[in-house]
């Protein structure tokens, strides 16, 4: 029980990776705050035990009054997954400026506002903290229609290990993951050849992601800094050929 009385915020945590996450935290004795835009699941959380906030997560006013009211109800923050996302996937010449714009400002805009406003606070922290950053394997292979979505998981993966250079005097660590395919609504539905296609012979899911988060956000593994561990089930190690 190393996060016992350790205070983790996990923005995008209405849900799917997010909220799998939330809850592996949780059951580790964390002090958890779950930030997401979709209030649909913020009374079943609560009923957890976490504490919800609705945010934009691309507005700086947001973050910083979810990180002013987090540390005053629970001291400081030692724990920062940055979950949130969204995805556009359309042809090259129907995805409008606005739509680019909307997956660039919420997936990448937001790592940096969240990061930067609570690093002010872990910076003060005894141990410092973590900064988890959820990428994607599409930062390093693609669909086609991903532009928006794979220039701002590179983004992502580009921009931790920037922020753990900057943040290295103040123990403050940075790491990304990338997720390959997670299911995160019924597993029930998965075909066999979806399971195995994958090196590891089956889809992924939340528990994965948030084994990998736990594991970077130990203060024993601080040694790893500024990394992105891909966790896809082998997937993009596997060379596929059309027989």
């Amino acid at each position: 029980m190393k996060f016992i009385n350790k205070t983790v915020i996990v923005t995008g945590a209405g849900h799917g990776i997010g909220q799998g996450v939330a809850l592996a935290y949780k059951r580790e004795g964390a002090n958890v705050v779950v930030a997401d835009w979709d209030e649909s699941n913020f009374a079943m959380l609560e009923a957890k035990g976490l504490d919800c906030y609705q945010i934009d997560v691309q507005e700086e006013a947001d973050i910083k009054r979810l990180l002013e009211e987090t540390v005053e109800k629970y001291g400081q923050v030692d724990i920062l997954i940055n979950n949130a996302g969204i995805s556009v996937f359309k042809p090259l010449f129907e995805l409008t400026i606005d739509e680019w714009d909307r997956v660039i400002n919420t997936n990448v805009r937001s790592v940096f506002l969240a990061t930067k406003e609570a690093a002010k606070y872990m910076k003060h922290n005894e141990m410092g903290g973590s900064v988890v950053n959820m990428a994607s394997t599409r930062s390093a292979m693609s669909e086609i229609h991903s532009e928006a979505y794979a220039a701002s998981k590179g983004g992502i993966v580009s921009l931790t290990h920037a922020l753990a250079l900057s943040l290295a005097d103040y123990h403050i660590t940075v790491n990304c993951i990338s997720p390959g395919w997670i299911e995160t609504n019924e597993q029930a539905q998965l075909r066999e050849i979806d399971h195995q296609q994958h090196p590891s012979k089956r889809v992924g899911t939340p528990a994965d992601i948030a084994k990998a988060c736990l594991y970077l956000t130990d203060p024993e593994n601080n040694f790893v800094n500024g990394e992105n561990i891909t966790v896809d089930g082998g997937m993009t190690k596997k060379m596929i050929y059309e027989k």
